[in-house]
């Protein structure tokens, strides 16, 4: 067998797969494109890749690895997917359900004694995908995104759209009411907001301790308690802890409030961020690599709320562009997170209600300048302490 990567993905498998050979971009010299040999494509690389077209006997770590799987829940879609996975695993550990995928354990990890595995599953991975499926599919809604890998809008929504294909009747998709008219033999729940959710589902929403755009993650988590187990427990959810860098709010030494949402690597995310925050005047940080997607629909929004651009980034001048077609937003040029903050701190006023508020929700990735979202929210922090 071989593996198209070197990454965590490819190692994990190795590990089960000892005599496995493992191939990327500066193996093209040993690699066989006569070959009929099985092999495994890790996710991240995109299906242009020279190895990938020249790939006779090609299969996904999920098709490898789910013939054996316990009872499976898909979780995708574009935003609040991981979230929605760990909030899952948290409400269902009492049936000794384990979550894993796209998040934490790689699948060649997962343990098989689990009774669940919950599943974050990225569009790359089901693409990829051509026998393995889910026993409950949850999709969250799709917005642009991965466009340069997928080659367009449509292509990345079709792979999202995938698993519905393989569902079998008796088992259960829960899916935007966008896709209700799209073809499964699965029983499909349909919904546009988290009130859909609570009242097909019977749950009272005013005693979840979450704010959108995770109420909706919570709702989908307790679904899924409900469907299986005809359980609601307010008190499992409500004790769940959110993870860093996805609308975390903090203080500066002027008291003042200051948001790092570093996760919201595309203009879906930051609109539900300005969405939470529309009351305030909010100073925001936009920017960083975002994979060629047309932005415009996020400044078409922006002229409803009272806020300032920070650009950052490889796509500074595009924002800064933008801003001026939109509006005429005021944009300030910063390049650098850093000089980011700086500005905001000497623009943004002390208040005694947070009036205005500070907020990193740059709708980009973070490569261009960081090895990770999470490098660029703890920077972000940092800076802002100093």
């Amino acid at each position: 067998m071989r593996i198209l990567g070197k990454g965590k993905t490819a190692q994990a498998i190795a590990e089960i797969y000892p005599n496995a050979v493992l191939y990327d971009d500066n193996d093209n010299e040993l690699y066989d494109i006569h070959s009929e040999e099985l092999t495994v494509v890790s996710p991240g690389i995109p299906p242009y890749n020279h190895l990938v077209q020249n790939t006779k006997n090609l299969i996904s770590e999920y098709d490898l690895i789910c013939k054996d799987a316990p009872y499976t829940i898909w979780i995708s879609g574009t935003n609040g997917k991981t979230t929605t996975t760990a909030m899952m695993e948290h409400v269902l550990k009492y049936k000794n359900a384990q979550a894993g995928g796209n998040i934490g354990l790689p699948l060649a990890q997962m343990d098989k004694s689990k009774n669940i595995w919950i599943l974050e599953t990225s569009s790359f991975t089901i693409h990829y995908t051509n026998q393995a499926k889910p026993n409950i599919y949850v999709l969250l809604p799709i917005t642009e995104d991965h466009t340069s890998w997928h080659g367009s809008f449509i292509e990345y929504e079709k792979a999202k759209l995938k698993p519905l294909d393989s569902l079998l009747e008796g088992e259960v998709a829960i899916i935007p009411k966008k896709y209700e008219s799209y073809p499964t033999k699965g029983f499909k729940i349909c919904y546009d907001n988290c009130d859909d959710l609570a009242n097909a589902f019977g749950i009272d929403k005013s005693k979840i301790n979450f704010q959108e755009p995770f109420l909706t993650d919570a709702l989908l988590a307790m679904s899924v308690d409900k469907i299986l187990f005809d359980n609601i427990s307010y008190e499992t959810i409500n004790s769940f802890i959110q993870d860093p860098h996805k609308m975390e709010e903090f203080r500066d030494k002027h008291h003042r409030l200051w948001v790092d949402d570093s996760k919201a690597t595309n203009f879906d995310a930051t609109l539900q961020a300005i969405k939470r925050y529309k009351e305030k005047k909010i100073h925001i940080i936009l920017g960083g690599d975002d994979k060629g997607v047309d932005l415009s629909p996020l400044f078409k929004e922006f002229y409803q709320y009272n806020l300032e651009i920070y650009a950052i980034g490889t796509n500074c001048d595009k924002l800064d562009q933008l801003s001026k077609e939109y509006n005429n937003l005021t944009c300030h040029k910063c390049y650098f997170l850093e000089n980011a903050v700086e500005d905001i701190s000497n623009n943004m006023k002390i208040t005694q209600n947070d009036e205005e508020i500070a907020l990193l929700s740059p709708a980009a990735a973070s490569l261009d300048q960081f090895t990770s979202y999470k490098e660029r929210g703890e920077k972000f922090k940092q800076f802002t302490r100093l």
